[in-house]
């Protein structure tokens, strides 16, 4: 007879149609019991259509039907809510006090070097009025769900994301709603959205110090803000308001990233600062947080961007950029506990 850590390692085998994820992964095993020759499962049926739980008991039963000395395999559904079964160890906001500074790309880079890690990462983009998100990671197919939740798309790489584009007839649609609705939508995204056990959530937010970043702020449990800016001289006054924000909310800046820092020419090996000189080290003083990368102004990220894979791109500074974080939320988690 195999045991319940035998059986719980089958059903990591058992992809979630739609999320394409483990239903171990998506945290829908809640019960197992195995004993004469029975396992009897119980499952969460948050986000889950009636046809997909049908399929679920079939390819449960088919593949757990296998072990050695299992005579009969029951399948049944227990009523949950995502926001029950959700385990997210970090929520990461990236923040600006300005638009147009790459957020987004930052966002997503985050998220791209942290699974090359190894982590478990998912992206909730709560720009409502300016989501970007899907169209770098190429993802245009819509979310599946019930009444009960919804389950996010999962790019190439594993990447879970949920975008208001993705629920949009077209995703040229434009969102014109009021602040309360925004909010309305980011506080589902959390709560209503099946994310399952993930190491890392990006949330990837706004420009300004607004509605949806004070939603954020106040219904999510950020464990860390990463501050996005230009060499601009502009951008030392906004830094500092996205800062102050962050500390006035109780949030802890963990990194900062300079955008735009520079253009590379390979043919005389130089460093180009288009923007002028870079502030990246005083920006890091001003918001007393580790300077997790600096990235340049490449065309061939613009032109992966631009063509849905961003996944592809390759470059030891989003490497660097992944580690720095990893090492930063570490060492929260360290202070924390003395």
């Amino acid at each position: 007879m195999p045991t319940q850590e035998e059986v719980m390692k089958n059903l990591e085998t058992v992809l979630v149609p739609g999320a394409m994820r483990s239903l171990v992964k998506m945290n829908l095993v809640r019960t197992i019991s195995v004993a004469d020759g029975k396992i009897n499962i119980t499952l969460a049926s948050a986000a889950l259509a009636e046809g997909i739980q049908e399929w679920l008991k079939d390819t449960i039963k088919d593949a757990t039907g296998k072990l050695d000395g299992v005579n009969e395999v029951n399948v049944s559904f227990a009523d949950g809510k995502p926001k029950d079964l959700n385990e997210i160890n970090n929520v990461v906001a990236v923040m600006s006090g300005k638009g147009g500074v790459g957020k987004s790309l930052v966002a997503s880079l985050t998220a791209v070097a942290l699974k090359r890690q190894g982590h478990e990462v998912g992206i909730l983009d709560a720009d409502i009025t300016g989501p970007s998100i899907p169209k770098m990671f190429g993802i245009t197919a819509r979310p599946a769900g019930s009444d009960s939740g919804i389950l996010p798309v999962t790019s190439k790489s594993g990447i879970e994301v949920m975008s208001i584009n993705l629920l949009l007839p077209s995703e040229d649609d434009a969102v014109i709603w009021r602040g309360p609705l925004i909010g309305r939508a980011i506080t589902q995204f959390w709560e209503e959205v099946l994310w399952g056990k993930l190491d890392y959530l990006i949330v990837d937010l706004p420009p300004g110090t607004a509605d949806a970043p004070l939603t954020v702020m106040q219904t999510l449990p950020v464990s860390g803000v990463i501050i996005v800016f230009t060499p601009q001289d502009l951008t030392a006054m906004i830094v500092r308001k996205a800062v102050r924000m962050a500390q006035q909310m109780g949030k802890t800046v963990v990194g900062v990233v300079e955008n735009m820092s520079y253009f590379y020419v390979p043919e005389i090996d130089k460093k180009i600062e288009l923007f002028g000189k870079s502030r990246a080290e005083e920006m890091a003083q001003a918001a007393h947080a580790p300077l997790l990368g600096q990235l340049p102004i490449d065309p061939e990220l613009a032109k992966l961007c631009d063509g849905g894979d961003i996944e592809r791109y390759d470059s030891e500074v989003v490497s660097q950029m992944g580690q720095s974080l990893s090492q930063a939320m570490t060492s929260k988690e360290k202070q924390e506990t003395r």
